[in-house]
C-alpha cells in the first residue's frame, strides 16, 4: 500500500458505507487502531508527519466482533507545525519533510476530519483509540485533537486500550516481555510492520482482534 493516496483512491475508501458492526447503544465499544509518523519524541515542539485509523471492531461486554476487512479507515499527511525535527525519526518513517511543508495537510482541517469520520463510523456507540504501545501514538493524538479542536478529542481524555498491556495480562509475562517481537505466530497479522501509518494501523488492528479472542492458553504450535 502507497504511502500517499490519490484523492480518488482516498474518498473512496473514506466514504464507503460507515455502518459499523457497533448496535445504537453507547455501552458499546468501537475500537480504532490508530498509528502516528513523527519527526521527533513529543508533540509540540516536535510534528506529526502523518496518521491513520482504522475501524478495529466493536465490543458489548459479551461479544467481541471483528469488521470483516478493514476497509474502513483515514489516513492524512500533514504539514509540520515546527521548524524541530530529528533526521533518526525521519530516517524511520521515511516521508518527505520538505514536501510535507509543501503540500502537507492543515492540520486543523484535517484533524476536524478525523474527528468527524470517527464519530460517524462509531455511531452510538463508544469510540475506543487502540495502540500497540498506547502511550506514543495517544500523546501524539490527543495533543493535535485538543490543540486544533474546539470539541477536543473524539476519544475524549481516556477512551483507550493499549495492546501492550492486554497481551501482558493475558500471557502472564511482565510488559518488558510484550513487545511485538514476542507475540506468539497466532496473534500476529498477515502483514508486516512498513512505517506507513495506514499499513501499520490495519496490521494493528489484526493484532488486537487476535488478542482480543485468544484465551491466554499455549498449545504446541504457538
Amino acid at each position: 500500500m502507497s504511502a500517499t493516496l490519490d484523492i480518488e483512491s482516498r474518498f473512496d475508501h473514506e466514504h464507503q458505507d460507515t455502518d459499523s458492526l457497533c448496535s445504537k447503544d453507547g455501552r458499546v465499544d468501537a475500537y480504532f487502531s490508530a498509528d502516528v509518523e513523527t519527526d521527533g519524541p513529543i508533540p509540540g515542539p516536535f510534528s506529526m508527519l502523518s496518521f491513520a485509523l482504522v475501524f478495529a471492531g466493536s465490543f458489548d461486554g459479551e461479544k467481541f466482533v471483528r469488521p470483516a476487512a478493514y476497509a474502513q479507515h483515514f489516513y492524512r499527511e500533514l504539514r509540520p507545525i515546527s521548524p524541530e525535527f530529528q533526521l533518526e525519526a525521519l530516517k524511520v518513517n521515511g516521508l518527505d519533510r520538505d514536501r510535507l511543508l509543501r503540500e502537507g495537510d492543515a492540520p486543523e482541517s484535517a484533524l476536524i476530519e478525523a474527528a468527524e469520520w470517527v464519530r460517524t463510523t462509531a455511531g452510538d456507540c463508544r469510540p475506543v483509540l487502540v495502540a500497540y504501545p498506547l502511550s506514543f501514538d495517544w500523546s501524539f493524538l490527543y495533543w493535535y485533537f485538543v490543540r486544533f479542536l474546539k470539541d477536543g478529542s473524539p476519544f475524549a481524555h481516556s477512551q483507550c486500550f493499549d495492546i501492550k498491556t492486554a497481551f501482558a495480562v493475558k500471557a502472564h509475562i511482565p510488559i518488558a516481555s510484550a513487545g511485538r517481537r514476542h507475540l506468539m505466530p497466532k496473534l500476529r497479522a498477515n502483514g508486516r510492520h512498513t512505517h506507513n501509518a495506514l499499513d501499520d494501523a490495519i496490521e494493528q488492528a489484526e493484532v488486537f482482534a487476535n488478542l482480543f479472542e485468544w484465551d491466554g492458553k499455549y498449545g504446541k504450535n504457538d
